[in-house]
């Protein structure tokens, strides 16, 4: 895709490695975590996150009131809530755009996040055709009311989300499936798309527009495309980049000195890297042969030889630090019992089990290096001959949804605080489940944590689905939890805070002007 630039092209004010090539910048198609960063700066919703603590304040809608029973928000829009190109921003916007993304055939992979509003799911999963008894309604021009299925403790996290921000409906219904490549794409957010030049950059240019455009730190952002992390550092230390997000574009055989430099930061992050088994595919839908694979792999292992960031290794799914939670205690390395209940599964010492493969993506080498230690691993205390495929980002995701694969690498970064976010993911009918598992108690568990009024109780009913999940059923085997690591001057970037859902608002973000030059203060 290629935005065009008007007028002349000059340098940006910050410039930021992003990780792989967006595959979308469509907030209701929007998965990977390089597409969402830029997407929440393009279009807004109902809040923000605050880039301190990534807690949600108020976006497009100004106030809110709840009531008594936690079930019904009615939102107030800002008087000067306008798209880019000057229209206002209105009550039928936010309509619109979240019955999008329930839309069925918009097939949004996030549309779990409105699950928790009325008729949400019935009406994605087609049990009900009627979009106006979803419950979202415009009640005026700027006034928009919200009927949940129950009290959710999280629900304005959700509204912070780039899948639940508003986009431009006359803009799409114009162009269709084309729509991004409008001139101009009308922006909710703080800043424009002036160019997408694939596997070159995306530029972002400051709303003149936007409700908050004073605070508004940088007039012109580029986040260029970039997977490999020895020419991440290159470009960083030749001055070419500013900030170089994700671990994974650090240079594993340096991070031990690079963690030494005060430009190198890092930070716990509520974010799981795991594998996911394809249940659909024979052996895999046996749970004992996920169970005997989980428990020949020492995860102690990868993160002293291979991640060395200060991961923790991980035994549940949810990461610790979400507050009142404790997560269960999943399976952890005991090759014994793993040839054993392979065995029971048919195939001891691994004789006949059948061809399979490890699908990971080539967005950084680390992927390729824990692959080859667990095809190692399996090899060694089961028998088993696991084949290695690698894919480039945006075919990686596309199999993965598609279930062409036996076994892949995964990973997940929180999009709140809570359990949930990791959870709800794999009830059956949510699109980011891509296992093909279906568990009803699994579902029914969920369904009844999120109905609790009480948070005691609701947070022992997750423990139980989550012990379904690591221990009993094995759709998934987490391997650690992520540690954010970051590179960036601290005394010329500012507006960077570390956080655990590492959400780095680039508002918020701008650099000091080289010595001699004064920046305006907003």
């Amino acid at each position: 895709m290629l935005v065009a630039c008007r007028g002349p092209n000059p340098a940006a004010d910050l410039v930021i490695i992003n990780g792989a090539e967006p595959e979308t910048l469509d907030p209701a198609l929007m998965t990977g975590q390089a597409d969402l960063r830029i997407g929440l700066a393009i279009f807004e919703g109902l809040t923000r996150f605050n880039p301190t603590n990534a807690a949600p304040t108020p976006g497009l809608a100004e106030r809110w009131e709840v009531s008594p029973d936690g079930l019904t928000y009615t939102f107030h829009l800002r008087s000067n809530a306008v798209w880019s190109t000057g229209e206002p921003i209105t009550a039928d916007d936010v309509v619109y755009s979240w019955r999008r993304v329930l839309y069925p055939p918009t097939a949004s992979e996030y549309a779990g996040l409105l699950f928790y509003v009325r008729n949400g799911e019935a009406f994605n999963t087609g049990a009900l055709q009627n979009p106006t008894q979803v419950g979202v309604t415009a009640l005026d021009v700027r006034t928009v009311r919200v009927e949940l299925q129950n009290p959710t403790p999280f629900f304005l996290d959700l509204c912070g989300t780039p899948t639940l921000a508003v986009v431009p409906r006359q803009t799409i219904e114009r162009h269709g499936d084309r729509w991004l490549c409008a001139r101009p794409v009308p922006a909710s957010g703080a800043y424009c798309l002036e160019a997408w030049r694939v596997n070159d950059r995306i530029r972002l240019r400051k709303n003149p527009r936007y409700w908050d455009a004073a605070n508004t730190r940088s007039e012109i952002v580029d986040l260029l495309p970039c997977i490999n992390a020895n020419t991440a550092l290159n470009l960083y230390t030749s001055g070419a980049a500013d900030v170089v997000w994700d671990k994974n574009l650090v240079p594993g055989e340096l991070l031990d000195v690079l963690l030494r430099r005060p430009d190198f930061h890092s930070y716990p992050v509520l974010g799981t890297y795991f594998l996911r088994f394809n249940v659909t595919r024979a052996p895999f839908h046996d749970p004992r042969v996920r169970a005997a694979f989980a428990l020949a792999v020492d995860k102690r292992r990868i993160v002293d030889k291979i991640t060395r960031g200060g991961e923790q290794i991980a035994s549940a799914y949810t990461p610790p630090g979400v507050p009142g939670y404790e997560a269960p205690v999943g399976l952890s390395l005991d090759p014994g019992r793993a040839r054993d209940l392979l065995a029971q599964a048919g195939f001891p010492g691994g004789r006949r089990f059948p061809a399979c493969d490890y699908l990971c993506d080539t967005t950084s080498r680390l992927h390729e290096q824990i692959a080859i230690e667990l095809q190692a691993m399996w090899e060694r205390e089961l028998g088993v001959r696991v084949t290695l495929r690698k894919m480039e980002w945006k075919t990686f995701l596309v199999a993965q949804r598609d279930l062409a694969y036996d076994l892949c690498r995964s990973s997940w970064i929180g999009d709140y605080n809570d359990p949930n976010t990791f959870l709800d993911m794999f009830m059956s009918h949510n699109g980011n489940n891509r296992t093909g598992w279906k568990c009803e108690p699994y579902d029914r568990l969920l369904r009844e944590a999120n109905a609790q009024l009480d948070p005691a109780h609701r947070l022992a009913r997750l423990r139980e689905a989550e012990t379904l999940l690591v221990r009993e059923e094995v759709p998934i085997m987490p391997l650690y939890f992520y540690a954010g690591l970051e590179y960036y001057d601290a005394d010329r970037i500012h507006g960077i805070f570390a956080n655990v859902r590492a959400e780095h608002p680039l508002r918020a973000i701008w650099k000091s002007p080289p010595a001699g030059r004064t920046l305006a203060q907003p």
